[in-house]
């Protein structure tokens, strides 16, 4: 066999070898998911995933979703498949998924084994911390074969982070009380990425120690820690700050201190926690000016 032909068997035998191999990744229970090949056929489970999904380049991959998967906008254009609470089954066995995509806290652990069970990969993705957003990114990336887009998109993410953190390293320490429920009145602890984002403005999460991911805690419970700034996820409506303003004695209610913020871009453990931080930063520079 002539040289040339001996290399092209070489690469052969290697790309071959590749293919056997196929792509094997672990996810956050632990889990080893493996494809035969890159992922081309996605369905996502949380409105998170899905726009992690399109942040890691692999956003034409992404053949079904749940409600409220908003944004990027092409999202919206996609077959919803449930919500949170319920999924459809026959519909996503209908999108003939090659990898389906779950949120770990959010995601039944039911629906995952059901999934599972009927011979689709599921990869359950839980960012705690704001790497961890730049880790969700290289693994999807990795099992969709798009790493230059999840590349740029964490290296643009971790850029704005620091930037942040440099701007408010040092500050004054300001105490936040932040809801996301009503009735009950829940809260999320700094088991939670928002916690990383409060301390990252020089906030503190006056419920930051308890626990659970999202404790329920009691009006009496928030009196007694008096936080300087309530924030209040705008997906509770105007009437839950409205609710705040007759608790006299309350630091934030005195001092005016009660905000609304945007959900999606606060909560989300997605690159566009950039924006939420920002506003929570700069709301908390207020506070201290007060």
């Amino acid at each position: 066999m002539n040289p040339a032909a001996c290399v092209l068997a070489v690469l052969i035998g290697l790309a071959s070898t590749a293919a056997l191999a196929g792509i094997h990744e672990t996810d956050d229970r632990g889990r080893e998911v493996a494809l035969p090949r890159p992922a081309q056929r996605i369905v996502s489970l949380a409105p998170m995933v899905t726009e992690l999904l399109f942040a890691a380049g692999a956003g034409d991959a992404v053949v079904g979703v749940t409600a409220f998967s908003d944004f990027p906008v092409q999202a919206r254009r996609l077959p919803q498949v449930g919500n949170s609470v319920s999924l459809d089954y026959e519909r996503i066995v209908a999108l003939r998924p090659d990898l389906v995509v779950a949120w770990g806290s959010g995601t039944n652990r039911a629906a995952v084994e059901r999934l599972e069970g009927l011979g689709i990969p599921v990869f359950t993705l839980e960012p705690r911390r704001l790497a961890d957003i730049e880790t969700s990114l290289a693994r999807l990336a990795r099992l969709a074969a798009t790493p230059a887009a999840a590349r740029a998109a964490a290296l643009e993410f971790r850029r704005e982070i620091e930037a942040l953190r440099a701007q408010f390293r040092g500050r004054a320490p300001v105490s936040v009380f932040l809801q996301i429920s009503d009735r009950p009145l829940m809260t999320l602890s700094d088991t939670h990425m928002v916690g990383e984002l409060l301390s990252l403005c020089g906030g503190r999460n006056v419920f930051g120690t308890l626990g659970m991911l999202a404790p329920q805690v009691g009006i009496e419970d928030v009196l007694r820690a008096d936080p300087q700034v309530i924030l209040v996820s705008d997906s509770l409506g105007a009437d839950a700050i409205e609710g705040w303003r007759g608790r006299r004695g309350l630091r934030a209610v005195e001092r005016g201190q009660l905000y609304a913020i945007a959900a999606d871009i606060t909560l989300r453990q997605t690159p566009r926690i950039v924006q939420g931080a920002r506003r929570i930063c700069e709301l908390l520079e207020q506070a201290r000016g007060v």
